[in-house]
């Protein structure tokens, strides 16, 4: 569309454009793409957390289950980059009614992990798991 914009309004195809409106013209996606990836990524995202939920009966499956759960967590996250743009989606994260649950999650993420790997510490694994949840969805509802 932005081709035939640019032969009826008389510019040439080799004149070049601006640094962002080259990343803009390549990373235009359609609707039905951007909703298709974010059905993948969230179906992912909830794929990977109840995988974990069930690796975590397994011998030393604390781990996987951090693992998966925290995957799970940020691919469902991300999916929503693919309906509003990552800018965006940053910016609404960060809002004054948000803020406080995007940092308890992100902080959640991290020491989810370190309490799985570093610490060994299997309960505290579970309570930031939950925060986790807590704050994904303190977040999604404002």
């Amino acid at each position: 569309m932005d081709k035939l914009r640019r032969v009826l309004s008389g510019r040439e195809e080799n004149e070049e454009l601006g640094l962002t409106a080259q990343v803009i013209d390549g990373s235009t996606l359609s609707y039905s793409t951007r909703v298709k990836w974010f059905v993948i990524c969230f179906a992912g995202g909830v794929l990977c957390s109840i995988l974990g939920s069930a690796l975590l009966f397994l011998p030393n499956g604390i781990k996987l289950f951090a693992v998966f759960y925290t995957v799970g967590n940020i691919s469902a996250l991300a999916s929503t980059c693919f309906l509003m743009g990552p800018l965006k989606q940053l910016k609404r994260m960060f809002e004054k009614t948000r803020v406080i649950a995007t940092i308890v999650m992100l902080l959640c993420l991290v020491l989810t992990l370190c309490a799985v790997f570093w610490w060994h510490r299997k309960g505290l694994a579970i309570i930031f798991c939950v925060l986790q949840f807590l704050a994904m969805t303190c977040s999604g509802v404002s």
